[in-house]
């Protein structure tokens, strides 16, 4: 269905007389971004769900989107008035408390590593990686079980195979003809895997779809 189509049928069927074909490809090219009842409108048009319209949702406004939400309803699932909710997802900054986290991960049904990154707590994880991986990861079990409310075992064994991984990158890295390269290309390798340590943690705890 076109762009033309689209508009007119948001016009006919779904009393938006504005939506013309420019906001529709705006819609498309991502320059602009849909309301809740435009996304719902646009989803009836097109015979799908409005989590369908939308990239993987990134931020806690996305996710609300992505579940066909009003911000009311998620306002008073958490239990924190509608105005200081859409404070919070304007400024992408969640200031929940540990059970009303817990109700907003229920009611968006939210992933671990989604979790972790609406509550604001991701770059706090990826420093606590950096330090296990760069010096001992024995000595950040507890703190990033604090983090990340998984189970111990997992924490352990993804740490210390993180760990393995980094240091394997920081001694050697395979080169031409089966020899090793060790020193500055080794460090880059290094630097990069810390870059990235948070996505190979995730995908170390099982969790790959990032």
């Amino acid at each position: 269905m076109g762009p033309e189509h689209v508009a007119q049928h948001l016009q006919a069927s779904f009393d938006l007389s504005y939506a013309s074909v420019d906001l529709v490809l705006a819609w498309e090219q991502g320059e602009a971004v849909p309301s809740r009842p435009e996304l719902i409108a646009l989803a009836g048009v097109l015979w799908c769900s409005p989590g369908e319209l939308i990239d993987r949702p990134r931020t806690l406004r996305e996710h609300r989107i992505a579940r066909g939400l009003a911000p009311e309803e998620v306002a008073l699932a958490v239990d924190i008035d509608v105005l200081a909710y859409l404070r919070m997802e304007e400024h992408e900054d969640w200031q929940g408390t540990e059970r009303q986290s817990a109700v907003l991960a229920d009611t968006l049904r939210l992933s671990m590593p989604d979790f972790v990154t609406i509550t604001g707590r991701e770059e706090e994880l990826a420093e606590l990686l950096r330090s296990a991986v760069t010096t001992r990861w024995q000595t950040q079990i507890r703190r990033v079980g604090k983090v990340v409310p998984l189970d111990k075992r997992l924490i352990e064994h993804t740490l210390r195979v993180l760990f393995e991984d980094y240091q394997w990158q920081m001694t050697a890295t395979p080169a031409w003809r089966g020899t090793t390269v060790v020193g500055e290309d080794a460090h880059d390798k290094g630097q990069e895997f810390l870059a990235r340590i948070v996505k190979h943690f995730w995908s170390r705890a099982g969790w790959t779809e990032l």
